[in-house]
């Protein structure tokens, strides 16, 4: 894609999972942070549309990055972190190759030891915008 849309950078995280799905594209937002790709055969399962096991992975990374950066912010420590207790995604439609894929988190609630989150994940093509997955998760801070 060479017009990646406003306010989206390269996502500076990295992991092994992820390496493969690279590049992946970052934007904050008031209610969370949003990570975005665009879809490519690198993404997809045998039928050729973007595989469920990616959409959960990349859901759970949005979801936990931004649950951490407003625990960070509420209780002023840079070293919190999160790890997944729970996680829910249910699959609405199938992205296909060439999608824009954006994961759209929103911070539920951050309590002193659990944080609560949800995201929609939505395929953009030619303006017009399909609901893909949505997910919730419920996180430990460490």
């Amino acid at each position: 894609m060479n017009n990646i849309p406003d306010g989206f950078t390269k996502s500076p995280r990295r992991s092994p999972l992820t390496d493969p799905w690279e590049p992946i594209y970052v934007k904050m937002a008031e209610a969370g942070g949003i990570l975005a790709i665009e879809v490519r055969e690198a993404h997809c399962n045998g039928r050729g549309f973007a595989h469920g096991g990616m959409i959960a992975a990349l859901s759970d990374n949005t979801m936990g990055m931004s649950l951490v950066l407003k625990a960070r912010k509420k209780f002023e420590n840079d070293k919190l972190s999160a790890v997944t207790l729970s996680m829910t995604t249910d699959y609405v439609d199938s992205a296909q190759i060439c999608d824009w894929l954006e994961f759209r988190a929103n911070v539920l609630k951050v309590g002193r030891s659990i944080g609560f989150t949800e995201m929609k994940v939505v395929a953009i093509r030619d303006g017009e915008e399909r609901l893909i997955a949505r997910a919730n998760a419920s996180f430990k801070l460490v």
